[in-house]
Parts: structure tokens; sequence; C-alpha cells
């Protein structure tokens, strides 16, 4: 619940100290201590609003540090008029520019890992184990009937998610050479159907859209995410829970050649990862 509440106060409060700073610059006053205020608070709504519109990055690196140096380097300025250096300082500013940094830096090294161990259940080498998921229609599919060709299984936390976006129109990019290797790619979500049918139709390509209703088959693999989404979704139809982001290939056979199981949600496998685990079984094999 912890971390369902700070994502959306955080984005909230940056926004809210981005505006009274700019506020604060526009009245000509302590121009160096708002203007690192506005430093510290804008690099990370910046970046979460980028990814919101353009859906065009699929990971970042662990440290973040395109967002956490700027973030510092605010506070540090912010903080120097008080020092005597840069003229006239406000404490305030001061105040807020360092309680940016610290949700910022709250948000690269608490809030986007996940401390998750590696699922016994989905071990490099062993059968995929059988669940149950549900297609658009709701019609159900068992893990079973995957068995007979390679597959890429993308556990993916919704629609809402950007980076989850970005990295699906990474692998729909790649579907011609997936599927000359003869690997189906199944994508499966916790959220409603209604969303994954917009998601189906938005790529038009010819991946199966699965449902995992009530997240039954993420609990049952151990990489479910009880409270992963950001309060305030509930307004749109999703539920509380939500799945960290998992990558499975396994093939022909149903056995796993690969699991990527990343404990950090910004940290994801470049899709040509995906066709060299194709590979390399095809030529061991």
């Amino acid at each position: 619940m912890g971390k369902r509440v700070f994502i959306t106060s955080m984005v909230l409060a940056l926004n809210a100290v981005s505006g009274v700073a700019i506020w604060q610059l526009g009245t000509g006053g302590m121009v160096l201590s708002w203007f690192g205020a506005l430093m510290a608070s804008l690099p990370l709504p910046l970046a979460l609003n980028y990814w919101l519109v353009s859906k065009r990055t699929s990971r970042t690196s662990a440290g973040f540090p395109l967002v956490v140096w700027p973030t510092a380097a605010g506070s540090v300025l912010a903080a120097l008029p008080l020092l005597g250096v840069g003229g006239p300082g406000s404490w305030l500013a001061a105040v807020l520019a360092a309680a940016s940094l610290g949700s910022v830096l709250a948000y690269v090294y608490w809030y986007s890992v996940f401390g998750r161990a590696p699922s016994a259940a989905l071990a490099v080498g062993q059968r995929l184990p059988q669940f149950v998921l549900e297609n658009t229609a709701g019609v159900e599919v068992c893990s079973s009937s995957f068995v007979g060709s390679p597959s890429v299984l993308m556990f993916y936390r919704g629609n809402w998610c950007p980076l989850c976006m970005a990295q699906i129109k990474e692998i729909a990019a790649l579907y011609r050479e997936l599927d000359a290797r003869g690997a189906k790619v199944r994508l499966v979500s916790p959220q409603p159907h209604d969303n994954t049918q917009q998601l189906a139709a938005r790529f038009d390509v010819p991946f199966d859209f699965l449902v995992d209703r009530d997240n039954r088959a993420a609990t049952a693999l151990g990489i479910a995410s009880p409270d992963g989404i950001p309060v305030g979704l509930e307004l749109m139809g999703y539920e509380t829970q939500t799945v960290m982001p998992t990558v499975v290939i396994t093939d022909a056979e149903g056995t796993i050649l690969m699991c990527d199981e990343t404990d950090n949600y910004r940290v994801r496998p470049e899709p040509e990862t995906f066709l060299r685990v194709l590979d390399a079984h095809a030529a061991g094999a």
C-alpha cells in the first residue's frame, strides 16, 4: 500500500513544487534559490510525462542519472544563497528542493525496486507450469496449449504502464523475425478485458493478447505484485494488484529457455535478446 500512495502523492507534490517555483521566479525574487527548487522538482515529472505521452522509453539505467543528477544539482543551487552565494536566498525553496531530492531518491532506489526472489516455478530447464488465462473474448486458454511451438511470454502490468507499452511496441516491431523462428508471442496482463482488447486493436499484430483474471497465474508463478497499481487508477477500472514485469521463453516442448525477472521495473531486456535465445537453442538442437 505504501508504494501505491507514494508514487501518486510524489508526482502531485513535485508538480506543486514546480508550480510554486515558477510563480516565485515570476515575481523576480530570490532567483537562484527558486531556480534551484524548480531544477530539483522538474526532471522526474518531465520524464514520467514523456514516457506517458511518447511511449518510446521501455527501459532506463537502474540509477537513473539523467534524473538524479539534475535534481541533486538543483538542491545545491537552492541552498547556495543561504551560504552567502548568489544573493538573497529562501529557506522554503531550499527545503522544497531537498524534499524533492529525497522523493526522487526514494523513487529510484525504493519504489522502482521489487525486492523479488527468483521464482522456483520459472527455473530455466524445467517445464512451464500449467495455468489458465483468458483470451480477449473471455475464453479460457491453458498454458499446455502453448506446446508445439516456441513461445515468448511477456507478463506486463497493463496499458497504464508506459514502459510496458513501449516494450510491447519493441517486440511488435520484431514480429516477422520471431515468426520466422516459429515463435509465438503471448502478452499477459491482469488488466480488464476491455483494455486488452484495445491493446490488441492498437498493435494489430498476430500475437495472443491474454488476460490473467484475478492475477491467478501470476500468483501461482510467484510473480504477482499485490499492491502494484498507483492510487487513483481504480477509477479507470484497474484492480490494485498487478504483475512484476517478466519475460519467459520456452521451446516447442514447453521447456523454459530463459526467464527475465527484473528486480527494477525500469530495467528490462532488449528485444534482440529474445532472438539470440531462440537462435542459440535452434543451433544447439
